[in-house]
This record gives C-alpha cells, sequence and structure tokens, in this order.
C-alpha cells in the first residue's frame, strides 16, 4: 500500500450547508453523487468532476432513497407520508405504500436496496419516546401488479439506521442511532427473509463522547462503515464486529457514508448542521457539508432497485 492509495483526512468537496445531509448514492453510471437534506426537503446532484450540483426540491421530508432500474430510471425514495417513485427529477410518481405509522411522528428515514433489488426503508420515531419505529421490507409483485406491502422486519426502534447488507448476503446490518447499538440478523438473499436480530456492536457513551452509528456501508471485504452522529469520525468495523480504524473529520456530526468514483474508493460522507449550538458551528463552518476520503479498499456497486 502506498502513500497515494489511501488518505487519513477527510476534505470538504462541497460546502453544502445542509440542515441534514444524508443517504449519499453513488450512480456508476453517470459518475455522479446523489444525496438528500431531509429537512430541506431536497434531493442533490453532485458531479465531482466539475463541481457542478443540481438541487431538485420535494414536497415533504425525504429520508432515503435508490436508483431505479430500467427505462426512464428515477428513484424510489421512502419520504414521509410513505415509498414512492420518482422520475429522474424527483418529482413524486406513485405512492406504492403508505407509511404505516402516525406520519405526524414518524418518517422514513435510512433505506437501501439488497442485492436482488428489493427495497428496505426503516422509520423514525420522532418524539424518541415509545420506540415505535421499524425496519421495513417494500414487497411488490410486477406479475400481477398487486398493491404493494410493508412487511416490518425489526420493532421497537428509535431511530432505524445503519442499513447495509454483507457482501455474501448472509447478514443484514442496522442500527438505532439513540441506543447506541448496531444489529445484526441472518438474512436469506434468495428470498428476502430476515431472521432475528442479535445485538452486534454496542458503543459506550460518556459525557464528553456521544458518537453513535449513523449511516453506514459495508466494502468488498465485508467491513462495515459507520459515520458517528456527534462523534465527528467514521469508524470502519471488521466482520466481527471489532473496531478496525477510526477516521476523525473536521464536523461532530457525519451522518452517513457510501463509495463512489471510478475505482470505489472514494469514500463520501454527508453531515448535518440543524440543531447544533451555535458556538459548535461557529468552531465548524464546514458543518453540513459533504466530505471524501480516499481508501485502499473499494466499496459495491448500490444495487438499483428492480420493482
Amino acid at each position: 500500500m502506498t502513500a497515494e492509495s489511501q488518505s487519513t483526512e477527510f476534505h470538504c468537496v462541497l460546502d453544502a450547508r445542509a440542515q441534514l445531509g444524508e443517504c449519499p448514492r453513488w450512480d456508476e453510471r453517470e459518475r455522479v453523487l446523489y444525496w438528500v437534506d431531509i429537512l430541506e426537503p431536497a434531493l442533490h446532484r453532485f458531479d465531482p468532476a466539475s463541481g457542478a450540483t443540481t438541487k431538485f426540491a420535494l414536497p415533504e421530508h425525504i429520508g432515503c432513497f435508490s436508483l431505479r432500474e430500467g427505462e426512464g430510471g428515477g428513484f424510489i425514495a421512502g419520504l414521509r407520508s410513505g415509498v414512492w417513485t420518482l422520475d429522474s427529477e424527483a418529482r413524486p410518481l406513485q405512492m406504492l405504500a403508505a407509511n404505516p405509522e402516525n406520519s405526524q411522528t414518524s418518517r422514513f428515514n435510512d433505506g437501501r436496496c439488497d442485492a436482488a433489488g428489493r427495497f428496505f426503508a426503516g422509520t423514525i420515531d420522532e418524539p424518541r419516546a415509545g420506540g415505535h419505529a421499524h425496519l421495513y421490507r417494500l414487497n411488490t409483485d410486477v406479475a400481477t401488479k398487486a398493491t404493494a406491502t410493508l412487511t416490518p422486519l425489526s420493532a421497537g426502534l428509535m431511530t432505524s439506521n445503519g442499513l447495509a447488507f454483507s457482501p455474501d448476503g448472509r447478514w443484514l446490518y442496522h442500527s438505532d442511532t439513540p441506543r447506541f447499538t448496531v444489529y445484526r440478523s441472518a438474512y436469506d438473499a434468495a428470498t428476502g427473509a430476515c431472521g432475528e436480530r442479535e445485538t452486534w456492536i454496542t458503543v459506550e457513551s460518556t459525557p464528553q463522547d456521544r458518537g453513535r452509528p449513523d449511516g453506514a456501508a459495508v466494502d468488498v471485504e465485508g467491513y462495515y462503515w459507520s459515520a458517528f452522529y456527534e462523534g465527528g469520525r467514521v469508524v470502519r468495523f471488521t466482520p466481527d464486529g471489532a473496531i478496525d480504524a477510526v477516521y476523525p473529520l473536521p464536523v461532530t456530526c457525519p451522518t452517513m457514508c457510501a463509495f463512489g468514483g471510478s475505482d470505489l474508493r472514494t469514500l463520501y460522507v454527508t453531515s448535518a448542521r440543524a440543531g447544533r449550538p451555535a458556538d459548535e458551528l461557529a468552531r465548524e463552518p464546514l458543518a453540513g457539508g459533504l466530505f471524501t476520503l480516499r481508501t485502499a479498499v473499494p466499496g459495491l456497486v448500490e444495487p438499483r432497485w428492480r420493482g
């Protein structure tokens, strides 16, 4: 490994000043990065080659999305009201499934597709009081055009986050950020069935360090990269759940990471500035920005929704 093959410091490539930047997604065909600002609400397109950015405004909060396979492209997205298809400029087309929770206090949060193109999305219990959030799998029957349904896979959550799949398809990972915990479940890639969750990683909180696992990505070696909200770092975990490496950022609240670039060795990380103290924002003028880190190990191509 040479010094050029990997970096140890993050660099801001877009001073986006996002309120709640989330869900970076690399499009390997367009060679651009899509990401959302949940609270704006908007979906953004960033071209790293030219530095150009495009914003697509949305009518309600957007927590997550995946690219759509097929003619016309576009997206599938978890909005506050439910799971929707969007066109290539993020205009809502069709609600596939309504939010089964109270949309006044719940919205869709983190989500993505598995290797077979199934869409998964979790919710956030915004009061963070009752643990009413879930992780869901979207079920669609293209042959019969039946109404899509949402199957709950994990319940009793406060904030469903950190969804990722192991490269061999044997494990589904997700976190409950306010509980400082990452879970894993045995996964059947052929059917989309998910086993009982087990605690995989537990993060110890201190008054000085409230860093907790938020959004995540997995590399080709099966290592789990987690953005630590209020922790100012991204942590790489081994497949056994042990800390392998820690990469600090110049902002306190990174939110999610994704691999991109032509070789999938550029780690993109979104961040947030909403609700942060004034003195923190004064020290961290790049809060809400988009950051990159060059890695020695590449990530995986992000699957597209095939519904």
